[in-house]
Protein backbone atom coordinates (compact mmCIF):
# COMPACT_ATOMS: atom_id res chain seq x y z
CA UNK A 1 0.00 0.00 0.00
CA UNK A 2 1.30 3.36 -0.60
CA UNK A 3 1.15 6.48 1.77
CA UNK A 4 0.32 8.86 -0.60
CA UNK A 5 -2.14 8.39 -4.91
CA UNK A 6 -1.93 11.12 -7.05
CA UNK A 7 -3.76 11.79 -9.82
CA UNK A 8 -2.54 14.14 -12.11
CA UNK A 9 1.40 14.62 -12.69
CA UNK A 10 1.02 18.61 -13.91
CA UNK A 11 2.45 21.59 -11.40
CA UNK A 12 0.32 20.64 -8.54
CA UNK A 13 0.67 17.49 -8.55
CA UNK A 14 4.59 17.57 -8.64
CA UNK A 15 5.08 19.77 -6.11
CA UNK A 16 2.68 17.39 -3.81
CA UNK A 17 4.27 14.23 -4.77
CA UNK A 18 7.96 15.98 -3.73
CA UNK A 19 6.89 17.49 -0.04
CA UNK A 20 5.06 14.09 0.84
CA UNK A 21 8.04 12.10 -0.75
CA UNK A 22 10.71 13.97 0.91
CA UNK A 23 9.04 13.54 4.40
CA UNK A 24 9.80 10.03 3.50
CA UNK A 25 6.13 8.52 2.68
CA UNK A 26 5.81 6.47 -0.65
CA UNK A 27 3.92 8.45 -3.75
CA UNK A 28 2.33 7.11 -6.89
CA UNK A 29 1.32 9.34 -9.35
CA UNK A 30 -0.98 8.78 -12.19
CA UNK A 31 -1.38 10.50 -15.50
CA UNK A 32 -2.84 10.44 -19.00
CA UNK A 33 0.11 11.97 -20.35
CA UNK A 34 3.48 10.38 -21.68
CA UNK A 35 5.74 12.58 -19.37
CA UNK A 36 5.35 14.57 -16.05
CA UNK A 37 4.43 18.50 -16.43
CA UNK A 38 0.53 18.45 -17.40
CA UNK A 39 -1.09 20.48 -20.71
CA UNK A 40 0.92 23.75 -19.33
CA UNK A 41 4.13 21.89 -19.62
CA UNK A 42 4.22 19.42 -22.68
CA UNK A 43 7.28 17.94 -23.25
CA UNK A 44 8.08 16.56 -26.72
CA UNK A 45 8.28 12.69 -27.03
CA UNK A 46 10.77 10.92 -25.15
CA UNK A 47 11.97 9.38 -28.30
CA UNK A 48 13.12 12.39 -29.08
CA UNK A 49 15.78 12.33 -27.09
CA UNK A 50 15.12 16.20 -25.61
CA UNK A 51 14.26 16.07 -22.05
CA UNK A 52 12.44 19.67 -21.75
CA UNK A 53 10.14 21.73 -23.94
CA UNK A 54 9.72 25.37 -23.90
CA UNK A 55 8.23 26.54 -20.47
CA UNK A 56 8.59 30.02 -20.96
CA UNK A 57 7.71 32.13 -18.47
CA UNK A 58 7.41 29.93 -15.53
CA UNK A 59 11.31 29.74 -15.26
CA UNK A 60 10.82 27.49 -11.70
CA UNK A 61 9.20 24.92 -14.05
CA UNK A 62 12.46 22.95 -15.35
CA UNK A 63 13.82 22.46 -11.75
CA UNK A 64 10.47 21.05 -10.34
CA UNK A 65 10.13 18.55 -13.64
CA UNK A 66 13.84 17.27 -13.03
CA UNK A 67 13.29 17.07 -8.76
CA UNK A 68 10.25 14.87 -9.24
CA UNK A 69 11.32 12.64 -12.05
CA UNK A 70 14.62 12.06 -10.40
CA UNK A 71 13.19 11.87 -6.94
CA UNK A 72 13.71 7.60 -5.76
CA UNK A 73 10.70 7.85 -3.53
CA UNK A 74 8.15 8.57 -6.23
CA UNK A 75 6.44 6.01 -8.61
CA UNK A 76 5.04 6.97 -11.55
CA UNK A 77 1.89 5.86 -14.06
CA UNK A 78 1.85 7.35 -17.71
CA UNK A 79 -0.18 6.51 -20.62
CA UNK A 80 -2.94 5.24 -18.07
CA UNK A 81 -6.11 7.05 -16.80
CA UNK A 82 -7.80 6.92 -13.64
CA UNK A 83 -11.74 5.74 -14.44
CA UNK A 84 -12.67 5.64 -10.47
CA UNK A 85 -11.97 5.88 -6.97
CA UNK A 86 -13.27 3.06 -4.18
CA UNK A 87 -13.29 3.36 -0.53
CA UNK A 88 -12.99 0.95 2.66
CA UNK A 89 -13.75 2.86 5.35
CA UNK A 90 -13.72 -0.77 7.49
CA UNK A 91 -9.91 -1.16 7.19
CA UNK A 92 -8.39 1.11 9.73
CA UNK A 93 -9.56 4.46 11.26
CA UNK A 94 -8.67 6.19 8.11
CA UNK A 95 -10.46 5.42 5.00
CA UNK A 96 -8.52 3.25 2.10
CA UNK A 97 -8.54 4.00 -1.26
CA UNK A 98 -8.51 1.31 -4.24
CA UNK A 99 -7.48 3.47 -7.51
CA UNK A 100 -8.94 1.81 -10.80
CA UNK A 101 -6.46 2.63 -13.31
CA UNK A 102 -6.16 1.68 -17.19
CA UNK A 103 -3.01 1.34 -17.52
CA UNK A 104 -1.77 0.34 -21.16
CA UNK A 105 -1.31 -3.34 -20.06
CA UNK A 106 -4.57 -3.73 -18.60
CA UNK A 107 -6.56 -2.84 -15.24
CA UNK A 108 -4.52 -2.16 -11.88
CA UNK A 109 -5.60 -0.90 -8.75
CA UNK A 110 -3.57 1.01 -6.48
CA UNK A 111 -4.12 1.08 -2.77
CA UNK A 112 -3.14 4.41 -0.84
CA UNK A 113 -3.81 5.51 2.65
CA UNK A 114 -4.38 9.19 1.13
CA UNK A 115 -5.59 10.57 -2.22
CA UNK A 116 -4.83 13.70 -3.91
CA UNK A 117 -7.04 15.11 -7.09
CA UNK A 118 -4.60 17.11 -9.16
CA UNK A 119 -6.47 16.03 -12.14
CA UNK A 120 -6.35 20.20 -13.69
CA UNK A 121 -8.55 21.46 -16.37
CA UNK A 122 -10.22 21.49 -19.79
CA UNK A 123 -10.92 24.32 -22.32
CA UNK A 124 -14.38 25.37 -21.63
CA UNK A 125 -17.02 24.07 -24.37
CA UNK A 126 -18.76 26.75 -26.08
CA UNK A 127 -21.67 25.56 -27.98
CA UNK A 128 -23.03 27.22 -31.77
CA UNK A 129 -24.04 26.32 -35.06
CA UNK A 130 -21.33 24.44 -36.50
CA UNK A 131 -18.79 23.73 -33.11
CA UNK A 132 -18.76 20.16 -34.09
CA UNK A 133 -17.11 20.38 -37.67
CA UNK A 134 -13.70 18.81 -38.58
CA UNK A 135 -11.76 22.11 -37.95
CA UNK A 136 -13.21 23.74 -35.24
CA UNK A 137 -10.67 23.02 -32.46
CA UNK A 138 -10.20 24.34 -28.79
CA UNK A 139 -6.83 26.41 -28.25
CA UNK A 140 -5.62 23.44 -25.61
CA UNK A 141 -5.82 21.04 -28.23
CA UNK A 142 -4.04 23.55 -31.30
CA UNK A 143 -1.37 24.56 -28.41
CA UNK A 144 -0.85 20.17 -27.21
CA UNK A 145 -0.11 19.73 -30.67
CA UNK A 146 2.19 22.31 -31.10
CA UNK A 147 4.82 21.77 -27.38
CA UNK A 148 4.41 18.20 -27.67
CA UNK A 149 4.28 17.33 -31.58
CA UNK A 150 5.30 20.59 -32.83
CA UNK A 151 2.91 20.15 -35.36
CA UNK A 152 0.47 22.93 -36.95
CA UNK A 153 -3.28 22.63 -36.95
CA UNK A 154 -3.63 23.84 -39.98
CA UNK A 155 -2.12 26.91 -42.05
CA UNK A 156 -4.99 29.38 -41.98
CA UNK A 157 -6.50 29.94 -38.66
CA UNK A 158 -8.64 32.28 -37.16
CA UNK A 159 -8.89 32.76 -33.06
CA UNK A 160 -12.23 33.61 -31.11
CA UNK A 161 -12.56 33.78 -27.48
CA UNK A 162 -11.63 35.97 -24.63
CA UNK A 163 -9.25 34.25 -22.51
CA UNK A 164 -5.22 35.23 -22.77
CA UNK A 165 -4.20 32.29 -23.95
CA UNK A 166 -5.33 33.16 -26.96
CA UNK A 167 -3.02 36.36 -27.43
CA UNK A 168 -0.06 33.72 -26.41
CA UNK A 169 -1.13 31.00 -28.65
CA UNK A 170 -1.43 33.62 -31.64
CA UNK A 171 2.13 34.63 -31.21
CA UNK A 172 3.37 30.49 -30.81
CA UNK A 173 1.75 30.34 -34.52
CA UNK A 174 2.78 33.15 -35.92
CA UNK A 175 6.59 31.40 -34.76
CA UNK A 176 5.83 28.20 -36.12
CA UNK A 177 4.70 29.81 -39.68
CA UNK A 178 0.84 29.86 -39.72
CA UNK A 179 -1.07 32.87 -40.72
CA UNK A 180 -3.51 34.29 -38.24
CA UNK A 181 -6.54 35.52 -40.40
CA UNK A 182 -7.71 37.47 -37.24
CA UNK A 183 -8.20 37.28 -33.46
CA UNK A 184 -11.80 38.11 -32.61
CA UNK A 185 -12.15 38.87 -29.11
CA UNK A 186 -15.12 38.96 -26.53
CA UNK A 187 -14.19 41.76 -24.42
CA UNK A 188 -12.62 45.00 -25.08
CA UNK A 189 -9.00 45.81 -24.43
CA UNK A 190 -7.92 46.51 -20.99
CA UNK A 191 -9.50 50.25 -20.15
CA UNK A 192 -7.18 52.64 -17.78
CA UNK A 193 -8.96 51.50 -14.71
CA UNK A 194 -8.51 47.51 -15.20
CA UNK A 195 -5.17 48.60 -15.32
CA UNK A 196 -4.53 50.09 -12.51
CA UNK A 197 -6.21 47.67 -10.51
CA UNK A 198 -3.94 44.70 -12.25
CA UNK A 199 -0.86 47.06 -10.47
CA UNK A 200 -0.79 44.83 -7.57
CA UNK A 201 -0.57 41.50 -9.45
CA UNK A 202 2.64 42.47 -11.41
CA UNK A 203 5.39 42.02 -8.60
CA UNK A 204 6.59 38.69 -8.57
CA UNK A 205 5.10 38.21 -12.30
CA UNK A 206 6.99 40.70 -14.69
CA UNK A 207 8.16 37.54 -16.90
CA UNK A 208 4.47 36.24 -17.55
CA UNK A 209 2.80 39.94 -18.04
CA UNK A 210 6.32 40.44 -20.41
CA UNK A 211 5.11 36.98 -22.21
CA UNK A 212 2.10 38.73 -22.88
CA UNK A 213 3.95 42.10 -24.22
CA UNK A 214 6.00 39.96 -26.67
CA UNK A 215 3.06 37.84 -28.35
CA UNK A 216 1.29 41.31 -28.57
CA UNK A 217 4.24 42.59 -30.27
CA UNK A 218 4.64 40.07 -32.73
CA UNK A 219 0.95 40.16 -33.92
CA UNK A 220 1.35 44.04 -34.78
CA UNK A 221 4.47 42.91 -36.89
CA UNK A 222 2.36 40.75 -38.37
CA UNK A 223 -0.25 42.82 -38.91
CA UNK A 224 -3.07 40.46 -37.81
CA UNK A 225 -6.48 41.91 -37.41
CA UNK A 226 -7.89 42.00 -34.02
CA UNK A 227 -11.62 42.51 -33.53
CA UNK A 228 -12.95 43.71 -29.99
CA UNK A 229 -16.36 42.70 -28.64
CA UNK A 230 -16.37 39.95 -31.49
CA UNK A 231 -17.67 36.20 -30.76
CA UNK A 232 -18.10 33.12 -33.26
CA UNK A 233 -22.19 33.37 -33.95
CA UNK A 234 -21.31 30.13 -36.80
CA UNK A 235 -19.35 28.18 -38.71
CA UNK A 236 -19.94 26.68 -42.47
CA UNK A 237 -17.81 23.76 -43.89
CA UNK A 238 -17.51 25.21 -47.72
CA UNK A 239 -14.71 23.19 -49.95
CA UNK A 240 -12.49 21.96 -47.10
CA UNK A 241 -12.80 25.08 -45.27
CA UNK A 242 -14.83 26.63 -43.03
CA UNK A 243 -16.39 29.86 -43.43
CA UNK A 244 -16.53 31.52 -40.10
CA UNK A 245 -18.99 34.08 -38.85
CA UNK A 246 -18.03 36.60 -36.40
CA UNK A 247 -20.53 38.68 -34.48
CA UNK A 248 -20.51 42.20 -32.69
CA UNK A 249 -21.35 42.46 -29.40
CA UNK A 250 -21.85 44.85 -26.38
CA UNK A 251 -19.93 44.95 -23.29
CA UNK A 252 -22.50 41.93 -21.70
CA UNK A 253 -21.67 39.64 -25.28
CA UNK A 254 -24.83 39.88 -26.34
CA UNK A 255 -25.10 40.35 -30.38
CA UNK A 256 -26.06 43.65 -31.55
CA UNK A 257 -26.53 42.37 -35.06
CA UNK A 258 -23.06 43.26 -37.33
CA UNK A 259 -21.49 40.20 -38.89
CA UNK A 260 -18.69 39.69 -41.04
CA UNK A 261 -17.05 36.60 -42.81
CA UNK A 262 -13.57 35.29 -42.43
CA UNK A 263 -12.52 31.77 -44.38
CA UNK A 264 -9.94 29.58 -42.85
CA UNK A 265 -9.28 26.04 -42.42
CA UNK A 266 -9.09 26.01 -38.47
CA UNK A 267 -11.26 27.84 -35.97
CA UNK A 268 -9.84 28.07 -32.74
CA UNK A 269 -12.00 28.73 -29.60
CA UNK A 270 -10.38 30.20 -26.13
CA UNK A 271 -13.27 31.29 -23.74
CA UNK A 272 -11.39 29.76 -20.75
CA UNK A 273 -11.06 26.41 -19.03
CA UNK A 274 -13.52 24.06 -16.97
CA UNK A 275 -12.04 22.53 -13.58
CA UNK A 276 -11.85 18.72 -14.28
CA UNK A 277 -13.89 17.53 -11.19
CA UNK A 278 -15.58 14.40 -12.25
CA UNK A 279 -13.29 12.01 -10.11
CA UNK A 280 -13.98 14.70 -7.12
CA UNK A 281 -17.51 14.35 -7.55
CA UNK A 282 -17.82 10.63 -7.79
CA UNK A 283 -15.26 10.28 -4.70
CA UNK A 284 -18.08 11.96 -2.93
CA UNK A 285 -16.38 15.66 -2.66
CA UNK A 286 -18.35 18.53 -1.91
CA UNK A 287 -18.74 21.07 -5.07
CA UNK A 288 -19.15 25.24 -4.90
CA UNK A 289 -19.97 27.71 -7.98
CA UNK A 290 -17.10 29.52 -9.22
CA UNK A 291 -17.89 30.91 -12.44
CA UNK A 292 -14.25 33.26 -12.30
CA UNK A 293 -12.91 30.05 -11.29
CA UNK A 294 -13.82 28.05 -14.27
CA UNK A 295 -17.41 26.62 -12.79
CA UNK A 296 -18.13 23.62 -10.38
CA UNK A 297 -14.69 23.68 -8.04
CA UNK A 298 -14.04 21.37 -5.17
CA UNK A 299 -14.93 23.01 -1.49
CA UNK A 300 -11.41 22.88 0.37
CA UNK A 301 -9.93 23.42 3.78
CA UNK A 302 -6.73 25.73 4.28
CA UNK A 303 -4.74 22.36 3.91
CA UNK A 304 -6.80 21.57 0.67
CA UNK A 305 -8.42 18.54 2.39
CA UNK A 306 -12.12 18.31 0.71
CA UNK A 307 -15.06 17.25 2.48
CA UNK A 308 -14.43 13.62 2.05
CA UNK A 309 -12.45 11.57 4.50
CA UNK A 310 -8.52 11.84 2.95
CA UNK A 311 -9.06 13.27 -0.14
CA UNK A 312 -7.55 16.32 -0.79
CA UNK A 313 -7.45 18.88 -4.46
CA UNK A 314 -4.95 21.39 -5.38
CA UNK A 315 -4.55 22.90 -8.57
CA UNK A 316 -7.46 24.06 -11.12
CA UNK A 317 -9.92 21.99 -9.53
CA UNK A 318 -9.94 24.32 -6.44
CA UNK A 319 -10.27 27.13 -9.82
CA UNK A 320 -8.98 27.75 -12.52
CA UNK A 321 -6.03 30.31 -11.77
CA UNK A 322 -2.84 29.03 -13.39
CA UNK A 323 0.39 27.16 -13.20
CA UNK A 324 1.94 29.38 -10.39
CA UNK A 325 -1.15 28.77 -8.11
CA UNK A 326 -1.08 25.16 -9.19
CA UNK A 327 2.37 24.76 -8.14
CA UNK A 328 1.80 26.86 -4.55
CA UNK A 329 -1.47 24.97 -4.27
CA UNK A 330 0.13 21.51 -4.41
CA UNK A 331 2.80 22.23 -2.15
CA UNK A 332 0.43 23.72 0.66
CA UNK A 333 -1.81 20.19 0.15
CA UNK A 334 1.97 17.92 0.48
CA UNK A 335 2.83 19.30 3.66
CA UNK A 336 -0.97 18.64 4.63
CA UNK A 337 -0.89 15.19 3.09
CA UNK A 338 2.68 14.28 5.72
CA UNK A 339 1.34 15.84 8.77
CA UNK A 340 -1.75 13.83 8.69
CA UNK A 341 0.60 10.77 8.07
CA UNK A 342 2.38 11.72 11.30
CA UNK A 343 5.73 13.91 9.82
CA UNK A 344 6.25 17.16 11.51
CA UNK A 345 6.54 20.23 9.36
CA UNK A 346 8.92 22.88 10.32
CA UNK A 347 7.21 26.25 11.09
CA UNK A 348 9.60 27.72 8.40
CA UNK A 349 8.36 25.31 5.42
CA UNK A 350 4.98 26.52 6.46
CA UNK A 351 5.28 29.94 6.38
CA UNK A 352 7.00 29.85 3.06
CA UNK A 353 4.26 27.66 1.29
CA UNK A 354 1.98 30.44 2.41
CA UNK A 355 3.91 33.44 1.39
CA UNK A 356 3.98 31.67 -1.87
CA UNK A 357 -0.03 31.08 -1.64
CA UNK A 358 -0.76 34.87 -0.99
CA UNK A 359 1.56 36.01 -3.96
CA UNK A 360 -0.20 33.61 -6.32
CA UNK A 361 -3.81 34.60 -5.29
CA UNK A 362 -3.35 38.36 -5.93
CA UNK A 363 -2.34 37.42 -9.45
CA UNK A 364 -4.81 34.89 -10.00
CA UNK A 365 -7.83 36.76 -8.51
CA UNK A 366 -6.90 39.73 -10.84
CA UNK A 367 -6.50 37.54 -13.99
CA UNK A 368 -9.86 35.99 -13.28
CA UNK A 369 -11.64 39.41 -12.74
CA UNK A 370 -10.37 40.76 -15.96
CA UNK A 371 -10.94 37.89 -17.99
CA UNK A 372 -14.55 36.40 -16.54
CA UNK A 373 -17.33 34.14 -19.25
CA UNK A 374 -20.40 35.94 -19.99
CA UNK A 375 -21.76 32.75 -19.47
CA UNK A 376 -25.56 33.79 -20.14
CA UNK A 377 -24.44 35.28 -23.39
CA UNK A 378 -22.62 32.09 -24.40
CA UNK A 379 -24.93 29.84 -24.28
CA UNK A 380 -27.36 32.00 -26.33
CA UNK A 381 -24.92 31.14 -29.37
CA UNK A 382 -26.52 27.42 -28.86
CA UNK A 383 -29.99 28.94 -29.20
CA UNK A 384 -31.41 27.16 -33.34
CA UNK A 385 -33.01 24.40 -32.83
CA UNK A 386 -30.59 22.19 -34.63
CA UNK A 387 -27.58 23.60 -32.60
CA UNK A 388 -25.88 20.53 -31.43
CA UNK A 389 -25.53 20.43 -27.49
CA UNK A 390 -24.56 17.56 -26.21
CA UNK A 391 -22.01 16.30 -29.37
CA UNK A 392 -22.03 12.31 -27.96
CA UNK A 393 -25.71 11.53 -27.93
CA UNK A 394 -26.28 13.99 -30.86
CA UNK A 395 -29.37 16.08 -28.60
CA UNK A 396 -29.90 19.05 -29.97
CA UNK A 397 -30.98 22.39 -28.72
CA UNK A 398 -34.80 21.87 -29.93
CA UNK A 399 -34.91 18.63 -27.86
CA UNK A 400 -33.67 20.44 -24.48
CA UNK A 401 -35.60 23.10 -24.95
CA UNK A 402 -39.07 20.91 -25.25
CA UNK A 403 -37.84 18.59 -22.50
CA UNK A 404 -38.46 21.96 -19.94
CA UNK A 405 -41.26 22.94 -21.89
CA UNK A 406 -42.92 19.63 -21.28
CA UNK A 407 -41.90 18.96 -17.90
CA UNK A 408 -42.42 21.66 -16.01
CA UNK A 409 -41.38 20.24 -12.78
CA UNK A 410 -37.71 19.60 -14.12
CA UNK A 411 -35.58 21.88 -11.88
CA UNK A 412 -31.57 20.95 -12.37
CA UNK A 413 -29.33 19.93 -15.28
CA UNK A 414 -29.12 16.72 -13.86
CA UNK A 415 -32.93 15.62 -13.92
CA UNK A 416 -32.82 17.14 -17.84
CA UNK A 417 -29.75 14.67 -18.58
CA UNK A 418 -32.10 12.06 -16.88
CA UNK A 419 -34.92 12.82 -19.31
CA UNK A 420 -33.59 13.56 -22.64
CA UNK A 421 -29.67 11.89 -21.95
CA UNK A 422 -27.62 14.95 -22.58
CA UNK A 423 -24.13 14.39 -21.05
CA UNK A 424 -24.45 10.19 -20.79
CA UNK A 425 -22.24 9.63 -23.64
CA UNK A 426 -18.55 8.74 -23.31
CA UNK A 427 -17.52 12.53 -22.17
CA UNK A 428 -20.08 12.56 -19.59
CA UNK A 429 -21.04 15.35 -19.99
CA UNK A 430 -18.32 17.61 -19.98
CA UNK A 431 -19.22 19.29 -23.23
CA UNK A 432 -22.57 20.05 -22.85
CA UNK A 433 -23.36 20.48 -19.02
CA UNK A 434 -22.40 24.23 -18.52
CA UNK A 435 -24.89 24.49 -21.75
CA UNK A 436 -27.85 22.67 -20.34
CA UNK A 437 -27.48 23.96 -17.26
CA UNK A 438 -27.58 27.80 -18.17
CA UNK A 439 -30.15 26.76 -20.41
CA UNK A 440 -32.72 25.35 -17.14
CA UNK A 441 -31.38 28.63 -15.25
CA UNK A 442 -32.99 31.18 -18.36
CA UNK A 443 -36.34 28.91 -19.08
CA UNK A 444 -36.98 28.60 -14.78
CA UNK A 445 -35.30 31.58 -14.44
CA UNK A 446 -33.21 30.66 -11.73
CA UNK A 447 -29.23 31.28 -11.67
CA UNK A 448 -26.54 28.49 -13.26
CA UNK A 449 -25.38 27.68 -9.74
CA UNK A 450 -29.42 26.66 -8.70
CA UNK A 451 -29.29 24.62 -12.09
CA UNK A 452 -26.72 22.21 -10.36
CA UNK A 453 -24.29 19.53 -12.31
CA UNK A 454 -23.94 16.14 -13.19
CA UNK A 455 -23.34 13.63 -10.86
CA UNK A 456 -20.57 11.56 -11.84
CA UNK A 457 -20.26 7.55 -11.75
CA UNK A 458 -17.40 4.72 -11.87
CA UNK A 459 -16.12 4.73 -14.77
CA UNK A 460 -15.54 8.65 -15.15
CA UNK A 461 -13.67 8.25 -18.48
CA UNK A 462 -14.39 5.15 -20.94
CA UNK A 463 -12.34 2.31 -20.29
CA UNK A 464 -11.77 -1.12 -22.06
CA UNK A 465 -13.93 -3.80 -20.63
CA UNK A 466 -11.21 -5.97 -20.03
CA UNK A 467 -9.63 -3.24 -17.04
CA UNK A 468 -12.55 -4.12 -15.04
CA UNK A 469 -11.70 -8.12 -15.28
CA UNK A 470 -8.20 -7.32 -14.44
CA UNK A 471 -9.11 -5.24 -11.54
CA UNK A 472 -12.10 -7.62 -10.23
CA UNK A 473 -10.85 -9.59 -7.30
CA UNK A 474 -12.97 -9.64 -4.34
Amino acid sequence: MHDLAIVGAGPAGMAAALAVAEAGFSVVVVDEQARAGGQIFRRPPEAWGERHGTYRPYTWARDLIERFEDHPGIKTHFRSTVFGVLRDRDRSEHAVFDVAVSTPVGGQRITSRRLLLATGAYDMPVAFPGWTLPGVMTAGAVQSLLKSQKVLAGKRIVLVGSHPIQLILAGQLLDAGAEIVEIALARDMPGLVEMVRSLPAIPGHVSIFSEGLRALAKIARHRVPISRRTVVSEAVSKDNMLDVRLSQVDRDWKKTGINHTVEADVLVLGYGFTPSTELARQVGCDLIWNSVGGGWTVSHDTGFQSSAPDVFVAGEPTGVAGAERAWAEGHMAGLAIAASLGATIPPVALAQARRRLTGSARFAGVMQAMFAPRRAALAELSRQEETVICRCETIRNGKIEKTLQNNPFIQSASAVKLECRSGMGPCQGRYCEATVAARVAEVRKASIEASGYFNAHLPVKPVPLQDYRDIGGE
